[in-house]
């Protein structure tokens, strides 16, 4: 005959107590962190698809479901859900099978927009993160902000109105500065322009762009532009793209050729026994990694040229200021000069 304790009980009911307070507590019970959670998840799914309509819409292109799951990885069932509540909510209209947002809706994504983009400007300007990191990080940081906190963030990195990449960054009311400029694939030969603009998807191609060390802000001039590659001279050294990797470049065309800027060369074509003038920065250089160098004596008009040529030419020792200082390659490519032309 089995007999009754009382103890095992009470201990099976304190138990089961702990565990429903444990999943039940408010706000931090576990129940409550997955249900917030899958709200959340829901919320970014619904500003992505807005997100990815709105510049589908801007390139002129129409959004239909079969896009949405091709270009957003969604599962069938998530997007029918999502598109639903975005119906029900007035953020898109839906047409024979046409996706267009609404103007809610298109405002809605503007404001997603801006703070990805200001996160961006954010993350170039006042962290060390490299450049290949901020469009992921910016990502995940645009569906976390509120407007109040998202205007705070553009007031403290001065209202700006492009990003680090040249895209214009909408404003309060959804107004954006226009970008002045024309694709590389279609400026004739011997064309000069400044690159205002370099467009940071898809990511493939833009990791080709990175991994030329194509500036924003640089002086170009084309060499060659036909179907099967373009090319161009900047800043004392020569590209080669593929047209489909050239398009992702915008030009702002200057029709007086700036001969001095035609001059301009990077650090890291300095050879050993030349001496040249610091013309300033890149553009690219910036945040943390622009203020060491500065501060370093990296300056307009300084004098410069090699203390000590590392063997594999990585980093490489600079006397400026009568101070060597090494640099890497990379740091060395974002530091203009003009070579002083010495008589032999």
């Amino acid at each position: 005959m089995i007999t009754y304790n009382p103890i095992y009980a009470l201990l099976i009911f304190v138990a089961l107590s702990l565990l429903l307070y444990f999943i039940f507590k408010p706000k931090t019970g576990w129940y409550w962190i997955v249900r917030k959670n899958n709200k959340n998840q829901d919320k970014i799914v619904v500003e992505d698809i807005l997100k990815h309509m709105f510049h589908t819409e801007s390139d002129g292109d129409v959004t239909n479901e079969n896009s949405l799951i091709e270009n957003l990885s969604l599962q069938k069932d998530t997007l029918k859900n999502s598109l639903q509540t975005m119906q029900n909510n007035g953020l898109i209209v839906n047409e024979n099978s046409e996706l267009s947002l609404s103007n809610s809706g298109r405002d809605y994504a503007l404001r997603i927009i801006r703070i990805h983009r200001l996160w961006e400007k954010y993350l170039a300007e006042k962290t060390g993160f490299d450049k290949k990191e901020w469009h992921q990080r910016a990502e995940r940081k645009e569906h976390e902000l509120n407007v109040e906190e998202t205007n705070l963030l553009s007031a403290k990195l001065g209202e700006p109105k492009f990003d680090p990449h040249g895209d214009p960054i909408p404003s309060t009311t959804g107004k954006m500065a226009t970008l002045n400029g024309v694709s590389l694939i279609k400026l004739p030969v011997y064309a000069k322009g400044r690159i205002v603009h370099i467009e940071d998807e898809p990511a493939l191609i833009y990791k080709q762009i990175l991994a030329e060390d194509i500036h924003i802000g640089s002086y170009i001039k084309v060499l060659e532009n036909n179907e099967k590659r373009v090319v161009f001279y900047s800043e004392g050294e020569e590209f080669k793209l593929a047209p489909e990797v050239a398009n992702n470049l915008t030009i702002e065309i200057e029709n007086e050729a700036n001969e001095l800027e035609e001059n301009y060369v990077r650090l890291s074509s300095l050879k050993l026994n030349e001496t040249a003038k610091i013309t300033g920065l890149s553009k690219e250089c910036r945040g943390d990694n622009r203020r060491r160098l500065l501060d370093l004596g990296f300056v307009k008009g300084a004098d410069i040229s090699i203390a000590l040529e590392n063997p594999l030419s990585n980093p490489t020792a600079y006397l400026i200021k009568g101070t060597s200082i090494a640099l890497r390659k990379s740091q060395a490519v974002q530091i203009l000069i003009i070579k002083e032309i010495t008589n032999e």
